[in-house]
C-alpha cells in the first residue's frame, strides 16, 4: 500500500507522574510536559526534541502562565512557529489531534506537540501550608486551538447548578431509573464497575493511584470515602487531586521518514469526529442518553471502515460512572467490555481537561502491542457536552484521515424547553436528582430536575435535611411535587 505523505501519524508519547512531597521541590505544570514531551522523542527513537510547527497546550488550571505554550518551548529548549492553548474541556486533546490531523493533509504544517499537565495536588497542599511559587510566565501571543462554549444557562445559574459533581449524579438517577434498579441494586452495579476500572488502574505503571479497590471499598461511605453527591461517593467522582502531564508527537508519514522513526512505532489516526449535545442541561431530551455521542461516534466508526464489534482497545471518558454508562449505550458497548485502559479519571487520575492526553499516550501503547487492531478514544467536556472522537492502528488507513462535524444532525434533535421559577410554580414530578453533602457527610441539599404537565423542565430545590435523607434511601423519580415561587421543592 502507498501512502499518502500527507498522512499523519504519531510518533512517540510519554506521561509523567510526581509524587513530591516537599512542595518547595515540586516542579511546575510547564516542566513536566516538557519532560513528557521529552519522553515522546525517546519513544519515537529520536535523540533529542526537534523544533516542531506547532505546540499546542491542553488549557490548565493550576497556574496562570499566560501562555503557557511558550513557557513548555523554553522548558523543553524547542522553538515552534505557532503556539496555541485549547479552550476549557475534557474533550479538547482529542480535539487537538483532530485539529492537527486535517492541517497535516492539507499541507499547512508537518508536525506538532501537545501536551497538557496539571499540578493540581501541590498547588492544594502548598495553600494549605501558606507556600508561595515563582513559576514562569509569558505574555507572548497564541492562538486560541479549539473553542470555547457557554454551557450553563440563565436558568441554571440561578440555581447555583453548574458544578459536575451536581449534574452527573442527577444523570445516574436517570439512568438507574432507566434500568429499573433499586438504590441498593445501582450502588453495587456502580461498585462492581468502578471496581474493574481501579484493576485497569493497578496494571497501568503511568496511574496515579495503583491500588485495586473492591465494589464494596467504593460505594461504603466511610470518613475517607464520604459521599459528595448522591450516589456518588468521593471514590466514585473524578480525582483531580493529582499532578500529571503528558505529551505527544504527531507528524506527517513524510516527516516521520526524513526523521528516521522506525515503522513499528508509528500509530495511524484513521478518524475523528466532534460535536456537542444541546449545550445546557435544562433543555437535553432525556439524561438517560447522550444522542451527540451516537452520532459522532458511529461517524468516525464509519470513516475508519469498521464497526463498534471491530474495536478491541477502548477508552470511553469516564470522570464519573453516569459518563461511562451513558458512552457505553450510545455507542452500543456492554458494561461487562473493558472499556478503560488507563483507569480512569478516579483511579489513572484526572488532570482537569488533560486525562484523554494520558487515554491518547496509553492507547498509543496498546495498538503497537497488538499490531492491526483498532482503538477508540471518547473525550468528553462539560456535563456530558462537547465529545472528539479518534480511531487509532498501527494498520495505515484505506483512504487517509477523514473527518466530520456531525453537528447539524445532533442540532435537530428534540429539546426541551426550560421554565423559570415563576413559571413553574405549582405541580410537578420528579424526574431525576441528586442529593448534596456536607463535608461530615450530612445531606444538605437536594437538587431535583422536575417535569411540568406541558413537558417543560424546571428545577428544585431543598434544604430540608430530612428530605435528603428520605430520598437517598427511597426512589423519588416519578415522585409528584410542588415547587413554589422561590423554586422550593416539596414532596408530599
Amino acid at each position: 500500500m502507498t501512502l499518502d505523505p500527507r498522512t499523519p501519524v504519531l510518533i512517540g508519547s510519554g506521561q509523567v507522574l510526581q509524587h513530591e512531597s516537599d512542595v518547595t521541590k515540586v516542579r511546575d505544570p510547564a516542566a513536566l510536559m516538557a519532560e513528557a514531551l521529552t519522553s515522546a522523542a525517546l519513544d519515537a527513537g529520536l535523540k533529542a526534541l526537534p523544533d516542531p510547527d506547532a505546540l499546542w497546550i491542553c488549557a490548565l488550571l493550576s497556574w496562570n502562565y499566560g501562555n503557557p505554550a511558550a513557557v513548555v518551548a523554553r522548558h523543553a529548549h524547542v522553538q515552534p512557529r505557532h503556539l496555541g492553548v485549547s479552550g476549557m474541556g475534557g474533550n479538547t486533546p482529542q480535539s487537538l489531534v483532530n485539529n492537527a490531523a486535517q492541517l497535516m493533509q492539507n499541507g499547512d504544517i508537518d508536525m506538532v506537540f501537545i501536551a497538557g499537565g496539571e499540578t493540581a495536588r501541590s498547588k492544594r497542599r502548598a495553600k494549605k501550608l501558606g507556600a508561595e511559587w515563582k513559576w514562569s510566565t509569558s505574555d507572548e501571543p497564541f492562538d486560541q486551538v479549539t473553542e470555547e462554549l457557554v454551557m450553563v444557562s440563565p436558568e441554571e445559574i440561578e440555581r447555583k447548578l453548574y458544578m459536575p459533581i451536581q449534574v452527573y449524579p442527577i444523570f445516574e438517577s436517570a439512568i438507574r431509573a432507566s434500568l429499573g434498579h433499586s438504590i441498593s441494586e445501582h450502588q453495587l452495579h456502580l461498585g462492581k464497575l468502578w471496581a474493574r476500572f481501579s484493576d485497569v488502574a493497578a496494571q497501568n505503571p503511568n496511574a496515579w493511584s495503583r491500588v485495586a479497590r473492591t465494589a464494596e471499598e467504593i460505594i461504603t461511605p466511610t470518613l475517607d470515602n464520604r459521599m459528595i453527591g448522591f450516589p456518588y461517593t468521593k471514590m466514585l467522582n473524578s480525582n483531580n487531586d493529582v499532578d500529571m502531564a503528558a505529551g505527544f508527537i504527531m507528524c506527517t508519514v513524510e516527516k516521520a521518514m526524513s526523521m528516521g522513526v522506525s515503522r513499528d512505532k508509528w500509530v495511524f489516526v484513521h478518524s475523528g469526529t466532534d460535536a456537542h449535545e444541546h449545550l445546557f442541561i435544562s433543555n437535553r431530551h432525556r439524561f438517560d442518553e447522550t444522542p451527540a455521542v451516537r452520532i459522532a461516534g458511529r461517524r468516525a466508526l464509519e470513516m475508519a471502515g469498521i464497526g463498534i464489534d471491530d474495536v478491541s482497545i477502548i477508552d470511553l471518558y469516564s470522570c464519573f460512572p453516569s459518563a461511562v454508562q451513558l458512552g457505553a449505550a450510545s455507542l452500543g458497548l456492554s458494561l461487562d467490555r473493558q472499556l478503560t485502559r488507563t483507569g480512569g479519571l478516579q483511579f489513572g487520575g484526572g488532570p482537569w481537561n488533560n486525562y484523554v492526553s494520558h487515554s491518547i499516550a496509553t492507547v498509543m501503547t496498546d495498538v503497537r502491542n497488538a499490531p492491526g487492531e483498532n482503538g477508540l478514544v471518547w473525550a468528553n467536556g462539560g456535563f456530558a457536552t462537547k465529545h472528539a472522537f479518534g480511531i487509532y492502528s498501527t494498520r495505515p488507513p484505506r483512504d487517509g484521515f477523514m473527518y466530520d462535524h456531525p453537528q447539524d444532525e445532533v442540532d435537530e434533535l428534540p429539546m426541551r424547553t426550560a421554565a423559570t421559577r415563576a413559571e413553574a410554580e405549582g405541580p410537578a414530578v420528579i424526574e431525576a436528582y441528586t442529593v448534596m453533602h456536607s463535608r461530615d457527610g450530612e445531606p444538605e441539599l437536594v437538587i431535583a430536575a422536575c417535569l411540568l404537565a406541558d413537558g417543560r423542565r424546571a428545577w428544585g430545590t431543598s434544604t430540608d435535611s430530612r428530605l435528603g435523607a428520605t430520598m437517598v434511601k427511597e426512589e423519588h423519580i416519578g415522585t409528584p411535587c410542588h415547587l413554589d415561587a422561590d423554586g422550593v421543592l416539596n414532596v408530599a
